[in-house]
């Protein structure tokens, strides 16, 4: 059944666990899975986004993942960036589909946040380069974890592909690799998940979600992700313990993003996310130790 994507865009013992689900609406579950820690865009709020210097500040403070948002080269490069456009993040202008790698390398990926954040400016993160997913996979090798966005499929056709053959050339799919979760792949196409899922039904996907006013989600629609995802990544502003409880009840994981607050963090860990994406991986790092 096809999701109706109007929808979707308008350390305690079982007992104790048992007990504080029944005394404070927490999420019942005793076999709560580690939280994991994502950093988004890599150490995003003290580095610039999607460069090696933030990814490898993510990993420094203790995230368990680095998060990619994939965009693709007029010449079919896949590289990391959020945006479409390439204004926001370096000093070129102009859609990312209509320059070639060449082009895009020349750009400071770097300055802009040196002035837009001078309280945690480096002299370093000026110049710095865009990436391409394989030069942040060769520098960080098979055993990190990455967490992969397909960004705007639509787009770029033949996305899909080239992210599982750079997968492959990396030795990132293999299901020992799979298994213990090396890589997820998330997106807020349905599509490009499904098209994933026909290529390669090993890989863990999440789908993304995002809702105009606070997030409800039915049974069917739960079962329908569940035949092609583990989990699901909503915005944690549109979601309540209720969504959370639901979400697990069907045996899906849930991953919020943006969640940048320890206030938020120790909120949603209570209701029962298995996972926080966040800018601030040594913030969750800290609510996670004090658990």
């Amino acid at each position: 059944m096809k999701l109706d994507w109007k929808v979707w865009l308008s350390g305690v013992t079982a007992v104790g666990l048992l007990m504080t689900g029944l005394t404070s609406g927490s999420v019942v579950d005793a076999k709560q899975k580690k939280v994991l820690n994502i950093a988004h865009r890599g150490a995003s709020a003290y580095a610039p986004e999607h460069t090696l210097p933030s990814y490898q500040l993510g990993e420094r403070l203790k995230g368990d993942y680095i998060e990619i948002d994939l965009q693709m080269t007029q010449d079919g490069e896949l590289i990391c960036m959020h945006d479409e456009t390439v204004d926001r993040t370096t000093n070129g202008s102009g859609q990312v589909k209509d320059h070639t790698l060449a082009e895009i390398k020349k750009l400071d990926a770097g300055s802009w946040f040196n002035e837009k954040y001078p309280q945690y400016a480096k002299p370093e993160y000026g110049g710095q380069r865009v990436p391409t997913l394989d030069e942040v996979l060769e520098h960080f090798g098979p055993h990190k974890k990455y967490y992969i966005e397909t960004k705007a499929p639509h787009v770029y056709p033949g996305m899909e592909e080239k992210l599982l053959d750079t997968l492959e050339r990396h030795q990132l799919l293999r299901k020992s690799s799979l298994r213990t979760g090396h890589v997820l792949v998330q997106s807020f196409s349905q599509e490009s998940l499904l098209k994933i899922h026909r290529l390669n039904p090993n890989i863990p996907l999440v789908q993304l979600l995002s809702y105009s006013k606070p997030a409800t989600i039915t049974d069917q629609e739960l079962t329908d992700i569940k035949s092609y995802a583990i989990g699901v990544g909503p915005n944690f502003e549109q979601i309540d313990r209720n969504y959370v409880q639901k979400v697990r009840k069907h045996g899906l994981d849930i991953k919020p993003y943006t969640v940048n607050s320890k206030s938020d963090m120790r909120k949603l860990i209570h209701w029962g996310v298995t996972g926080l994406i966040t800018n601030h991986p040594d913030r969750l790092q800290e609510v996670l130790k004090g658990r």
